[in-house]
């Protein structure tokens, strides 16, 4: 009996533990880039609006959000990073279908998105070179141990910001999603 009731346990605990993961979910991001999220320029005639995202479980100790979209199959020897925010607030559970516009202000007060690889702040969506093939874009949300990205701007380099980030997370979750052309 001592042993039944060990195991219900165990697998009450196991049960539990499985209910609570850090989930990254979006409403217009299933496993293929469609044209709404493609860029619009470099040959692409995408709409380049950012996917609706929102996510569940953060670790209870979260003190604040960053959101990367990186493409490690990009010709370029380090990848190519597409959108970079942070400093979403704690209470951030979802980021609206083109929040990556910041014209829109869709973005809490205080977020930041910094420079991407095409060389500006904001979403830029997959735009794989002609005939490179399928290229994989990682969408992930990192809940962070500090309320902001200390000295980190607009103006920020994706890697920099990468750093700051590694170094603040406590959990990350993330979905793929591919593009080519």
């Amino acid at each position: 009996m001592k042993r039944i009731l060990i195991l219900g346990c165990l697998l009450l605990a196991t049960a539990w533990s499985h209910a609570q993961t850090f989930t990254l979910k979006s409403k217009d991001v299933g496993g293929q880039a469609t044209n709404k999220q493609v860029f619009n320029g470099f040959g692409c005639t995408g709409e380049n609006v950012s996917p609706q995202l929102s996510w569940e479980n953060a670790p209870a100790d979260t003190k604040s959000f960053a959101i990367t979209m990186y493409d490690p199959d990009a010709p370029t020897g380090s990848g190519f990073w597409h959108w970079v925010v942070f400093n979403l607030p704690a209470n951030t559970t979802e980021l609206k279908t083109g929040a990556g516009d910041a014209a829109k202000g869709l973005l809490p007060p205080g977020a930041i998105q910094s420079v991407t690889d095409f060389g500006q702040p904001g979403y830029g969506g997959p735009c794989p070179p002609q005939g490179h093939g399928l290229h994989t874009y990682l969408i992930t949300v990192y809940a962070l141990k500090t309320p902001v990205l200390q000295g980190l701007d607009k103006t920020t380099m994706p890697a920099l910001v990468g750093f700051n980030i590694h170094f603040n997370t406590l959990a990350k979750a993330s979905i793929v999603m591919y593009y080519q052309r």
